[in-house]
């Protein structure tokens, strides 16, 4: 019989149409946990939905677009008129945008990457604060980049997201540390082969890089061991 950690808890995974949020929704699925699926791409969460039931496991999708006013309310309403808890949440999405040196960034779009990257998320905790600290144990993984800590020509505009998402994420988790068992994590999953990856590094051979069950794999391993308040950690 398979061993399934997670059983009876519930997860959400934003950005779960592919790549890690693809992989790490179908991963926590495995494991017992029945998914929340959130994405802009109908299709793609479909797909995903699909392969979670095909192995067996349970999950809901719910397609919308995080940046847009109101959407995340929406899905917090909807998930607690159904749930009590919120056990594990997975912080995926993010948006690139252009990768341009500082005084060349369109500051249209640099308002559409913060407002995913960091409001976005904000919104996310703040709208499921409430279920996870019924959790008997939540943990909140974000996933950021090493260029939120470290800056890298170019990458301004994306770093400064990142570094932004990590100090907010971090400073939610101390604040309930001792008031919750909500746990909170930064998680840079390293080079992976995603779309965003390639979009990137558009010469890069796709072979080289990890494959992002890897990264989904070490998620769904720290949902079920836990971890203390404040973790991070690179993958590979």
């Amino acid at each position: 019989m398979t061993v399934q950690p997670l059983a009876g808890q519930l997860a959400l995974v934003t950005g779960a149409s592919r790549g890690i949020g693809a992989a790490t929704a179908i991963a926590l699925g495995a494991a017992g946990a029945h998914v929340v699926l959130t994405a802009r791409t109908a299709k793609g969460l479909e797909e995903v939905e699909e392969t979670i039931f095909a192995a067996g496991g349970s999950a809901t999708i719910a397609p919308l677009d995080l940046a847009e006013s109101d959407s995340i309310a929406r899905l917090a309403t909807a998930i607690g008129e159904r749930w009590t808890a919120l056990d594990v949440l997975v912080l995926n999405a993010a948006m690139l945008g252009s990768l341009a040196a500082v005084p060349a960034i369109d500051p249209k779009e640099l308002a559409q990457v913060l407002t995913l990257n960091v409001s976005a998320q904000a919104a996310m905790i703040a709208a499921f604060d409430p279920m996870l600290k019924q959790s008997q144990a939540a943990r909140v993984i974000g996933v950021t980049s090493s260029v939120g800590r470290d800056a890298r020509a170019y990458w301004g505009a994306y770093g400064a997201s990142k570094a932004a998402f990590e100090t907010l994420l971090l400073a939610y988790g101390d604040e309930v540390a001792q008031i919750s068992r909500i746990r909170t994590m930064i998680l840079d999953p390293g080079a992976t082969r995603t779309k965003m990856r390639a979009r990137a590094y558009p010469g890069e051979d796709p072979a080289s890089v990890k494959d992002p069950q890897v990264v989904a794999d070490r998620i769904v391993a720290l949902a079920v061991t836990g971890f203390e308040d404040g973790h991070r950690e690179r993958v590979g």
